[in-house]
């Protein structure tokens, strides 16, 4: 069965290169992407998406609320966040973690896209 991955980031460059990664590196997935966080939860809510990739900084909606409105829709998709910001206690990272809803995969760019594949790959129970 083929699996749907949603990567979120206002940085087009990195949502294409993600994209080409995990298409190459993953089988059975299909990789849909969009720059808005809005965007992504229309597709959340179609409940068409099997696991969400977004960044935390993003304009319209961070990737904080994003995951908590994707949980809304959906508690047991996984979601993996990323973020180019370092480690703040008050951070969203450090919330996100906290907020006792499963947000524990969080990367922090630059990462080794093979330890998201591997993410991915547990979290969609393809191991």
């Amino acid at each position: 069965m083929v699996k749907r991955i949603l990567v979120v980031d206002d940085d087009k460059e990195i949502i294409e290169f993600l994209k080409k990664e995990l298409t190459e590196k993953l089988d059975d997935i299909t990789v849909l992407t969009t720059e808005s966080g809005y965007d992504a939860l229309k597709n959340i809510m179609s409940g068409s998406i099997d696991l969400l990739i977004t960044d935390i900084a993003m304009p319209d909606m961070d990737g904080y609320e994003l995951f908590l409105r994707a949980r809304e829709q959906n508690e047991d998709m996984p979601v993996i966040m990323m973020t180019g910001f370092g480690y703040d206690p008050n951070h969203t990272v450090v919330n996100a973690r906290n907020s006792g809803l499963g947000a524990e995969d969080i990367l922090f760019k630059p990462f080794d896209v093979n330890y998201m594949v591997k993410l991915i790959r547990e979290r969609l129970g393809m191991e």
